[in-house]
């Protein structure tokens, strides 16, 4: 893996919490907004144990992200990170990405329904880099 582009990637997933979820609906893409926290370039978003999204993962674990490209658009680098999904329930990352903002949809870290679904990163692209060609590393 080249390290100067990993370095890319974890600087644009660092500046972007907010991005797009892409999996697999009834064979059709399905997207939605998420918010996405990283850890060595695996993602993690949160979601209720008992959502589609579930079911979705259980039938087709791959998944895409779109980080990033949230100004003008013209200059900003993003990244598409490619991989597949699961279900991660443990107790410690569930503490370490909790945010207050969360207390809309769970009653806290220990709550059975929250659990987080764990991006499992197979390539990852940089894209719109200062105008340069598109980069891509297998991770």
């Amino acid at each position: 893996m080249n390290k100067d582009l990993k370095q890319k990637a974890l600087e644009i997933i660092s500046n972007h919490r907010t991005g797009i979820l892409a999996n697999v609906e009834n064979k059709k893409p399905h997207v939605r907004y998420m918010t996405f926290f990283n850890k060595d370039l695996t993602l993690f978003t949160p979601t209720k144990l008992d959502t589609e999204k579930v079911d979705e993962i259980e039938k087709n674990p791959s998944a895409s992200v779109l980080l990033g490209y949230e100004e003008k658009g013209l200059s900003d680098s993003y990244i598409e990170v490619s991989g597949t999904s699961r279900i991660n329930q443990s107790q410690e990352l569930k503490q370490q990405f909790w945010d207050d903002s969360f207390s809309k949809w769970f009653s806290g870290p220990e709550d059975s329904n929250y659990v987080l679904l764990e991006i499992q990163p197979e390539t990852i692209r940089i894209l719109n880099n200062e105008g340069g060609e598109a980069q891509e590393f297998q991770v």
